[in-house]
């Protein structure tokens, strides 16, 4: 196996890394300052900069790093031989589990704080979110060419599924509009979004 050089500028950013993850645990984003995250990582507060202008961009970092652990890089693939529904109902359920995470929720506000007055930062880091091809993506599409969905536009039914989880479950919980979900209500938002979704896209040969 082929090793990998690290500088001591990887190094210094991996422990910041570290470092924001467990400030962010134990005070809060917003009580997290620079100069706590130098203090935990070891490292100079001028270092904190070079690597990391703002906590902002701290935080968005830490969003695509959750992001890409919980909907891209899951090892679930489609199984042809399996009822569509319970398939679905799974993908979705691990999406309402990232982001009605407290983790995720707390990052989350303190990034649209931020790019709220930063219109083309914000549009930037959606679509980098969305050009990543998550496990959702890749289980419509192998389900499309099985011929078990009739799928016209892949990338609209992906944001329309995507578009279904947030109204339901992170917007509300994201502005504090409603108490958090607990196990059952999340269960019954994937079942029921799924069956939605299948309704619609399911084939003859789905049944």
């Amino acid at each position: 196996m082929k090793s990998v050089n690290r500088t001591r500028s990887d190094i210094k950013r991996d422990a910041i890394i570290c470092a924001a993850k467990q400030a962010f645990q134990t005070y809060g984003v917003a009580g997290t300052s620079m100069d706590k995250l130098a203090e935990i990582a070891q490292v100079s507060k001028r270092t904190v900069y070079n690597h990391f202008p703002s906590k902002e961009v701290i935080v968005m970092h830490l969003i695509r790093s959750l992001w890409h652990k919980c909907m891209v890089s899951i090892p679930v693939q489609y199984e042809p031989d399996t009822a569509l529904e319970p398939q679905l109902t799974r993908l979705l359920r691990a999406e309402i589990e990232l982001v009605t995470g407290e983790e995720y929720l707390e990052l989350a506000r303190v990034a649209f704080g931020y790019l709220f007055y930063n219109p083309d930062r914000l549009r930037d880091e959606v679509d980098q979110l969305t050009a990543q091809e998550t496990v959702l993506h890749r289980w419509i599409k192998a389900a499309s060419e099985d011929e078990k969905l009739h799928i016209t536009d892949l990338a609209y039914s992906v944001k329309e599924l995507s578009s279904l989880i947030k109204g339901h479950c992170f917007w509300p919980q994201l502005m504090k509009m409603e108490p958090p979900l607990d196990d059952s209500n999340k269960d019954c938002i994937a079942r029921c979004t799924a069956q939605l979704f299948l309704s619609h896209y399911a084939t003859a040969l789905a049944q």
